[in-house]
This record gives C-alpha cells, sequence and structure tokens, in this order.
C-alpha cells in the first residue's frame, strides 16, 4: 500500500500557527519594554524641561492618591484600610510612568481589577461607575499616554486589547451593573493610544532625520576634504614634474658636459635619467587618476608669489580695499610653499569678498626664523549688508589647512574682536646656505 507525499499544511494549521506566533509577539511586547529606563525628555536641552516629567509624575500621584481613597471610602463605601491600600497601588506606581511605563502598567492595572472586584461587593448607587472608579480610569489614561509615548505600536495595542477584554470580562461576571466606565475607557483609551503613537512616531522621524543630516554634513565634509586633496595633488603635480625633467636633462647631459667621465660614471647617469623618465611616466598616470572624467588639466604655469601683487590690484578693482606687504628679500622659497602661499592667500581675499563685502583687507608676506609667514587680516564690513553667500561650501579653510600640512607648516584661523577676521600661515623654508661654505663639487 502506497502513501502520498505529504503536501502542504491545510489553510486552518497555518492559521493556526501564525495565532500563535503573534500570540508570543504580542506577550513579549507586554513583558518587555522596548527602550532603555532613561526618563522621558533626557536629552531635553534645559535643565526644566529634563525636570518636567518628574513634577508631572510627581503631581499625578499626589493627586490621586487622596482622590481615589475618598471616592472609595465615600461613593462605594469600602472601608478605609482597604481603601488606602486600593489607592496607593492604583496611583504610587504612577511615579514610574518617567521612566517605566510598561512595569508601572503590570502594577495598576491588577490593582484597577482587584479595585474593580471590591467595588462588585459593595452595594453601590444607580450612578456609580463600574468597573472602573472615575480616578482609576482618568489615571489610567495618563498611564497609556505614557505607554504611547515610549512603547512600540505592537505593545500599546496588545495593552488596549488587554484592558478591553478585562472590562468585558468584569461585566459578563456582573450583567445586571451598567458598565458605563469599560466602554468609555476603552474609547478614549483608543484615542490616547494613538495621540501618543503620533507624537512618539514624529519624534522618532525627526531624530532620524537629524541623524541623517549630521552624517550627510560629515559626508560632505569628507567628500570636499577629499576633493581639496585631489585639487592640490594635481597642482604640485607640475612642481614635481619640473624637478625630474630637470633631473632627466641633467643625468643625459652630464656625459657631454662633463669630460672624462668613466664608462661606469657614463651608465649610472644613464641609469639615472632612465628612473626618472620612467617617474614622469607614472605621475602622468597618477594625474590621469587623479583627474575626473572629461576635465582637462591647467596648461597654464602654476602661479607663486611673484602673482600677488595682480591678484591683490584685480581684487582691489572688484571693490575689495586691500593693500600688500611683500618682503623684498624672502630668499629661496620652494615651489609647493610657493604655489601654497599664493593659493592661502587667493582663497582668504575671495573669503572676504564672499563674507564681508568692502572690509579693508591687508595682506603681509614676510620670512623669519626659517619660515614664510603669510598674514591675511580684514576689518569689519563698513556696513551692514548680507554676504554673497550665506553659507560658504566649506572649500576655502579647507583647502588652507591641507596645503599648508603638505608643507609642514601651521595655519591660524578665527574671528577678531573687532568682527573682522584673520588667516595666518607659517610654512617652513629650506635652511639659508653660508657665504663661507663652500659650494657641492660636481665631481663624481
Amino acid at each position: 500500500m502506497s502513501t502520498s507525499p505529504a503536501g502542504p499544511p491545510p489553510p486552518a494549521d497555518g492559521l493556526v500557527s501564525a495565532a500563535r506566533r503573534n500570540l508570543r509577539e504580542l506577550a513579549h511586547g507586554l513583558s518587555h519594554a522596548s527602550h532603555p529606563s532613561t526618563p522621558l525628555l533626557a536629552g531635553a536641552p534645559k535643565p526644566w524641561q529634563r525636570m518636567l516629567p518628574y513634577v508631572v509624575v510627581l503631581a499625578l500621584t499626589a493627586t490621586f492618591i487622596p482622590v481615589t481613597i475618598n471616592v472609595l471610602t465615600t461613593q462605594y463605601d469600602v472601608p478605609g484600610a482597604l481603601a488606602g491600600a486600593l489607592g496607593v497601588a492604583q496611583a504610587a506606581p504612577l511615579l514610574m510612568l518617567a521612566h517605566r511605563p510598561l512595569q508601572a502598567w503590570w502594577i495598576i492595572f491588577p490593582a484597577d481589577i482587584a479595585g474593580a472586584l471590591v467595588v462588585l461587593a459593595r452595594s453601590t448607587g444607580p450612578d456609580a461607575l463600574w468597573p472602573w472608579t472615575a480616578p482609576a480610569l482618568i489615571a489610567y489614561l495618563f498611564l497609556l499616554l505614557a505607554l504611547g509615548l515610549r512603547e512600540t505600536r505592537r505593545t500599546v495595542v496588545g495593552v488596549w486589547v488587554v484592558t478591553a477584554a478585562a472590562g468585558a470580562a468584569l461585566h459578563l461576571v456582573a450583567p445586571d451593573r451598567a458598565a458605563d466606565s469599560a466602554l468609555l475607557l476603552s474609547i478614549l483609551g483608543a484615542v490616547v493610544l494613538v495621540i501618543g503613537a503620533a507624537v512618539r512616531e514624529r519624534g522618532e522621524a525627526t531624530r532620524r532625520l537629524a541623524e541623517q543630516e549630521t552624517i550627510s554634513e560629515a559626508e560632505r565634509a569628507r567628500r570636499t576634504l577629499l576633493e581639496e586633496r585631489t585639487r592640490i595633488a594635481r597642482e604640485l603635480h607640475d612642481v614635481v614634474a619640473h624637478h625630474m625633467s630637470v633631473i632627466t636633462v641633467q643625468a643625459d647631459s652630464a656625459p657631454y658636459r662633463i669630460s672624462g667621465l668613466s664608462e661606469p660614471a657614463q651608465e649610472e647617469f644613464a641609469s639615472i635619467a632612465a628612473a626618472a623618465r620612467e617617474s614622469l611616466g607614472e605621475m602622468r598616470r597618477l594625474l590621469s587618476v587623479l583627474r575626473s572624467d572629461g576635465t582637462e588639466g591647467d596648461r597654464a604655469p602654476q602661479p607663486g608669489l611673484d602673482r600677488l601683487q595682480q591678484l591683490v590690484e584685480a581684487t582691489v578693482r572688484a571693490g575689495l580695499p586691500a593693500e600688500l606687504s611683500l618682503a623684498a628679500e624672502l630668499g629661496e622659497v620652494p615651489p609647493a610653499v610657493d604655489l601654497s602661499a599664493y593659493r592661502i592667500v587667493q582663497e582668504a581675499l575671495a573669503n572676504v569678498v564672499r563674507h564681508a563685502p568692502g572690509a579693508r583687507t591687508r595682506v603681509s608676506v614676510r620670512a623669519a626664523a626659517g619660515h614664510l609667514n603669510v598674514l591675511v587680516v580684514n576689518g569689519p564690513a563698513p556696513k551692514p549688508a548680507a554676504p554673497l553667500e550665506s553659507a560658504g561650501t566649506g572649500h576655502g579653510l579647507v583647502g588652507m589647512r591641507e596645503r599648508v600640512r603638505l608643507t609642514g607648516g601651521t595655519l591660524d584661523t578665527g574671528p577678531l574682536p573687532d568682527g573682522g577676521f584673520r588667516v595666518a600661515a607659517r610654512m617652513p623654508l629650506p635652511p639659508a646656505v653660508s657665504p663661507s661654505a663652500p659650494p657641492p663639487s660636481e665631481d663624481l
């Protein structure tokens, strides 16, 4: 007798399995808080905002404990000791709403049920609320609001379902009593939970948006830094290529310029020239990687300190009163420092034009103690006016820092007390050769 292969489970089994899974998830949500026990508004910027939840829960507890006891003793004829115990059990856990609302629910909800059973055993008038007394109902709404502000949607839905089911079960226990408060709590509780959940989800969306903006700002700053480094590397390529070209020419022409070179020396010069040409080729390939797709290289010579006067004059023609103080003797300035100094002054003047149009500006370039000192200081704008750019791109100061860092120098930037701004760069120069020192020998 053959057996047919097992087929998929019948739909009823799948529904039962899904129901069991949902019940397990619901039980887990009701028994485990979805947030750490940090107080509500713990991240608020002001101290009074952080203290506000504690003040509110303290006021609620101080109000509902005596009111609950009074209502139980006067309207429901509950003995004083029992009314005091129920009042404390139903209202004292409100102190936990600021940081542990789900744990407070596990205390208040059984206490409310116990209070309903106690009231059931007492003779009450036809106008008395049942199964929830008026103070218990209002306090429970505050509890539901705290849950909606802190817990997940599954948890608050589970709390509402359990509360509505408890009210329905109590009504079945005593169907002759009007269960007005059970229906009222179900309706008002749903409204309060929806409001709390909406506020919580809006707060989470705002927080996630702030996190994304922070990440985007960090990525933007990182991209700006990489773009500046790439641009500086492309500019420094010409400087290094010039030196490598000089090495190649000197090595190739050494056998013709220097007589009496031995065969090993000529081979060494040929090896140096070949290595220099290979390095030039590698640098060209490196530059092609650094250059963006579709961009053309700058065919003009890289500027230096000899073009500062033209730069300042062009700035003056643009409407910025600027003056240049350039030392007559700066000594030997390496090409990288020469280019960096020009770019720093260029970026600083551009920032003045953008953010303080019309401000008087002073540019000073001096050599002292083995360093080239570049100083650009501007005063405040002569009249209040909107800057040409309300928010800078961030390239200027980033580029200055990278250029100074690559030369081994330091950069100091910041606002001045009078409302101006200061940019001070200090870059090392090669040590000066003493006149008494003999020149380097060209003999091998």
